[in-house]
């Protein structure tokens, strides 16, 4: 006869752990921003859902809450992501003092290499593709997409000011007028590039472009 002693059988090296209880395992929050920001890119604000958001981010609702805020706040986070990530790729092409021509050429390069990224096909810009439609009802939005247009704008007339004080542009050349030229030749490659227009043909308008703003006899 086996004596009961009371005590709980003593515990399998093969069973399997309690589950803990608690908030769930960490997360990196830039990992996430990241993932949300591809997201909203690629569909846009509308067409992506939270559960999407959750999917995507590996996190649920209430930690995307606790995170980020809520959906509009999210996106405007990863609008701001966006943007400082486009500007560390930018800054240092606009600050070397590089002949116009070369400096341009340069600034279009990383611009489509930008564009033409993702993994289910060419992402395009952000501030083009889906900033700029939100900012018609969002104010907030809005002051984004105009702070960065002219900060675009402003960075270009820095180097066609430095390129006509260096005697690459002529007296009479306007830098503002060539910044603002400049700016809207890197939102046209960037709407062409969502729509999948070859890369080549994407170079060929930047070549043209270019042309028009420095003068073709100086691209030697």
């Amino acid at each position: 006869m086996v004596q009961k002693t009371g005590k709980p059988p003593a515990s399998s090296p093969d069973a399997p752990a309690p589950r803990r209880r608690g908030r769930p395992r960490a997360y990196q929050p830039e990992v996430a921003l990241g993932k949300a920001l591809d997201l909203f890119r690629k569909d846009g604000f509308a067409a992506t859902s939270l559960d999407g958001l959750s999917a995507a981010t590996g996190m649920n609702r209430p930690s995307l809450y606790g995170a980020f805020g809520d959906k509009r706040e999210l996106y405007i986070k990863s609008y701001e992501r966006y943007r400082a990530d486009a500007r560390a790729a930018m800054i240092d092409i606009f600050r070397d003092e590089l002949p116009i021509r070369k400096r341009l050429q340069r600034i279009y390069a990383v611009a489509l290499d930008i564009y033409l990224s993702g993994e289910a096909g060419p992402r395009g810009c952000f501030t083009v593709m889906t900033a700029a439609s939100e900012a018609v009802a969002d104010p907030d939005i809005r002051a984004m997409v105009l702070e960065g247009f002219s900060e675009l704008d402003k960075a270009f007339a820095a180097c066609f000011r430095l390129a006509r004080e260096n005697g690459e542009l002529p007296e009479t050349a306007d830098p503002m007028v060539l910044a603002q030229l400049a700016s809207a030749t890197i939102h046209t490659i960037a709407i062409r590039a969502r729509a999948r227009v070859p890369r080549k043909e994407l170079e060929a308008i930047v070549k043209g472009a270019i042309d028009v703003m420095v003068g073709a006899q100086s691209s030697a």
